[in-house]
């Protein structure tokens, strides 16, 4: 794996971190690559119960596509430029959405483009109040991608969303609060601690729930209420099941505190 993409796998918790903040953690190919493994390599370990998605430096979480890599590919004539998306995106977005277990994403500064998209994949955003997301694409003439145009809508509202893709602008990590793209805004120099906290904590918790709670979610969303209800039960007796729920069981008896083991 690319120095680019650091990954690091401790107590159950798999923190990726990008790591080019020289140049605001843009994406170039092998900064792509490298989160693709990192990500889908947290997301199928059993042993990591709980991801915490973030970047190296200040200035930026991730700026998206690294454009003087692209304009290189494009003065080149490249065929295989735009597939990119197929390639690395979408994998990315795929790993970070389906992974059995809980996403936090370490919102440090900018988050443009795919960077945003990356950030809206996660399940909880923690935000630093000086960082800002902008949707970027059409002020590169191009269209969204990384997931975007499917879980901005779902986070702000059609409305609002269309409004972003279309007039492209940087919305203030308390702007980003108030439209729900943001769960915590936290003074920087706090973010790193406070997602810690929070990415352990989920990584200590009912694993198997966690990954239930994920696929209601996503399903619900497209699905009518009638199918909504039986999915429900299929996961609620899966849930059922983990020797996690007969361990908050017993605890809850005994008025102990669970110690999960995320099966």
């Amino acid at each position: 794996m690319a120095d680019t993409v650091l990954y690091e796998v401790s107590d159950g918790l798999a923190t990726i971190t990008l790591n080019r903040p020289e140049a605001m953690n843009a994406l170039n190919i092998a900064t792509k690559v490298a989160l693709r493994e990192a990500v889908e390599s947290a997301a199928a370990d059993d042993a990591v119960r709980a991801v915490l998605l973030t970047a190296a430096g200040e200035r930026a979480f991730c700026v998206g596509q690294d454009l003087k890599e692209h304009i290189g590919l494009l003065i080149e004539g490249s065929g295989e430029i735009m597939s990119t998306v197929k390639e690395h995106y979408n994998p990315v977005v795929r790993a970070l959405t389906e992974a059995p277990k809980p996403v936090v994403a370490a919102v440090n500064g900018v988050a443009a483009g795919a960077g945003f998209g990356f950030a809206l994949a996660a399940d909880y955003r923690i935000v630093a109040d000086t960082a800002s997301f902008n949707t970027s694409f059409a002020g590169v003439a191009l269209t969204a991608d990384s997931g975007v145009s499917w879980t901005l809508p779902r986070v702000v509202g059609p409305g609002r969303a269309t409004d972003l893709l279309l007039f492209p602008r940087s919305v203030k990590a308390q702007e980003a609060y108030e439209l729900g793209i943001a769960n915590r805004v936290v003074p920087a120099d706090a973010l790193r601690a406070e997602a810690e906290k929070v990415a352990r904590a989920l990584a200590e918790g009912p694993t198997v729930a966690y990954s239930a709670l994920k696929e209601a979610v996503a399903y619900g969303l497209s699905h009518s209420l009638a199918e909504t209800l039986e999915k429900e039960d299929e996961l609620q007796t899966r849930a059922g099941a983990s020797e996690d729920h007969a361990i908050a069981v017993r605890a809850f008896v005994n008025k102990e505190r669970p110690k999960y083991l995320g099966r």
